[in-house]
């Protein structure tokens, strides 16, 4: 299910980044192709991770959602979040990815929170110090 180069970062962009839209995916800076987009999504479909909606405001337009079995992975990401801040370079703060190790439960608590009320709001930078974060970039790496 996520063996490919794409399904897992969709997840991610779903779960962490709020984004909805085939465009917003397409526009997310990770330069995926239309056509393997395309793929991913239905195969994300497929295996029941992910569910299509119509827009409230355009029905013609569709929006992406995970299903409980796609929320369900939300620990899983969390943690390979987690392990990619300790071994590789990273644009979030080391402030942010320490509140979030060390407070696991609570992200969780708010991604499922988020996903339940279908709140489209990054989820990540809610945890830095309590408190929303700036736009960060170009962070060195947690240190063990």
């Amino acid at each position: 299910m996520f063996g490919d180069r794409w399904s897992l970062l969709i997840v991610r962009d779903l779960m962490v980044r709020g984004l909805r839209t085939f465009k917003e995916f397409q526009e997310s800076g990770e330069k995926i192709a239309t056509n393997i987009l395309s793929d991913r999504l239905l195969r994300l479909e497929a295996s029941e991770i992910i569910v299509p909606e119509p827009d409230e405001s355009d029905r013609r337009r569709i929006n992406y959602r995970l299903t409980k079995k796609g929320i369900d992975l939300a620990p899983v990401l969390l943690e390979l979040l987690i392990w990619g801040a300790k071994h590789e370079q990273t644009a979030a703060s080391c402030a942010l990815l320490e509140n979030i190790e060390n407070n696991r439960d609570k992200v969780l608590a708010e991604a499922r929170r988020r996903w339940q009320e279908r709140n489209r709001t990054p989820l990540l930078p809610a945890f830095r110090n309590g408190s929303r974060a700036r736009g960060t970039s170009g962070r060195k790496k947690i240190e063990d």
